[in-house]
């Protein structure tokens, strides 16, 4: 894929970028190396002061900038402001409490070790790689990066191909806000070529967002490097609604998990498990709901649902409706390419999923949803459990006791009761199975790219 800014509304080209070479990207990983050694010198109070001057600045550009991102990848342009002032939420709340989640812990009664006293602390790794993925250009690695960087970590961005403008946008966001020249840097270059950059001695660790053959991919090379790695891969998350829920609530919630970002978030709800004493009712409404989606330009602000990021995104979503529809499953909703310039997808509504549909256990990024009749909650939870992802998941219920079960039941890393999934700064963000491991935000994910060190003393 060329490194290129191609707005999906329209199919049409914006620009065009030449990758950076093998000098280039030598320059900068040096530069990253130089910055990591100077930071690891800095104070909290120092890398405080210039995160929150980094978050003053993406907030002061956030209109020009939440355009570039509409024209990018798609996303509705009011959503696109919301993820820009999301980064800046996100930069300040690691400006202040970085230091709080990485103080040295002391052990209570150091005699049981035989030591005078004892405790861990966390230090920085150095030069951070991430991978990241196109969906939220900014979000996605602000998340990273915040964190990274007030644990006093350089980082360095391989970013999706079809993002540029915003990958160059946080090559020089942190320098504005005041952090040493080169403690984070932005790699023009091809997926070919990230083995490489893992497998360089200056490169510590690497994180990953992105499907899950990228994840191998990355989790390979790091593996042969033995560098940390942290992951946050696909996911197909349930959204089950049973008898006690408020139907209206639960209904039109549903509707913004499925379609949020033209429905490619991998904790979009995506599957949604019914009780069979409310199904009708839900299937009803949560239809008429999706249908009633106004789809379009997404620089329109009226507009709810634009295109698809890429081309080929829209078509593999196409098939994978098709194919349902081919081997039983009724449209509720949707189902259609419109007939319109640019990738997008009508917001679809698919029952009656035969088992042997690839929609049953393959991720669907696009607004399409997957609606289960469940006879009980037992059902619910195996048909939840079934797929091998494990990234989120939530549960409609006003039930105390049914609530409980499912928290336990569920095999995700976060259950969302009455509500939809949301990544906040304040809570630890990640999945298990085939979705990945290890933790983004809260003091979870500032500590995962930190070498927890045990000190001693007689």
């Amino acid at each position: 894929m060329p490194i290129a800014t191609v707005n999906p509304a329209t199919g049409e080209s914006v620009r065009q970028f030449e990758p950076h070479d093998a000098a280039e990207v030598e320059r900068r990983l040096a530069q990253a190396d130089a910055a990591a050694r100077t930071l690891r010198s800095t104070t909290y109070a120092e890398r405080a002061d210039w995160m929150r001057a980094s978050a003053d600045a993406i907030e002061a550009d956030v209109e020009p900038l939440a355009r570039t991102l509409t024209v990018e990848m798609g996303k509705p342009i009011s959503q696109a402001r919301a993820e820009v002032l999301k980064c800046a939420r996100n930069m300040r709340f690691y400006a202040d409490n970085a230091e709080r989640f990485l103080a040295d812990e002391p052990l209570d009664d150091p005699s049981t070790v035989g030591a005078s006293s004892a405790y861990t602390r966390y230090e920085p790794l150095g030069v951070v790689l991430a991978v990241m993925p196109w969906n939220y250009p900014l979000w996605q690695v602000v998340r990273f990066a915040a964190p990274a960087l007030m644990a006093g970590n350089a980082g360095v961005l391989k970013h999706a191909s079809n993002v540029p403008q915003s990958a160059l946008y946080l090559d020089t966001l942190f320098e504005r806000g005041g952090f040493p020249e080169g403690s984070f840097r932005t790699l023009l270059i091809g997926s070919a070529e990230v083995d490489a950059v893992i497998a360089d001695a200056r490169v510590k660790a690497v994180t990953l967002t992105g499907s899950e053959p990228a994840g191998r991919a990355v989790a390979s090379a790091a593996g042969r490097a033995v560098k940390k790695a942290v992951l946050e891969l696909g996911g197909s998350d349930p959204f089950i609604v049973m008898p006690s829920a408020d139907l209206d609530a639960a209904s039109t919630t549903a509707v913004n998990a499925r379609v949020s970002n033209n429905g490619q978030s991998c904790i979009a709800g995506k599957r949604f498990l019914v009780h069979a004493d409310v199904y009708d009712e839900f299937a009803r409404r949560f239809a008429e709901k999706m249908a009633a989606l106004r789809v379009g330009d997404p620089l329109d602000e009226s507009v709810e649902v634009g295109p698809l990021a890429t081309r080929s995104g829209r078509d593999e979503l196409a098939e994978l409706v098709d194919d349902a529809v081919s081997k039983g499953a009724r449209v509720l909703a949707g189902g259609t390419v419109p007939d319109r310039a640019g990738w997008f997808y009508a917001p679809t509504v698919l029952a009656d999923l035969p088992d042997e549909a690839r929609l049953v256990q393959e991720e669907a990024f696009g607004p399409v949803a997957s609606l289960y009749r469940v006879a009980d909650r037992d059902e619910a939870v195996r048909i939840a459990n079934q797929t091998t992802f494990g990234l989120s998941s939530a549960v409609w219920t006003n039930d105390p006791d049914e609530e409980a079960w499912f928290i336990g039941a569920l095999d995700a890393g976060a259950v969302f009761v009455n509500g939809m999934t949301v990544s906040y700064p304040e809570l630890p963000f990640g999945g298990i199975k085939a979705s990945g491991y290890g933790r983004e935000l809260a003091a979870a994910g500032i500590r995962e790219f930190t070498n927890l060190k045990t000190v001693w003393k007689g």
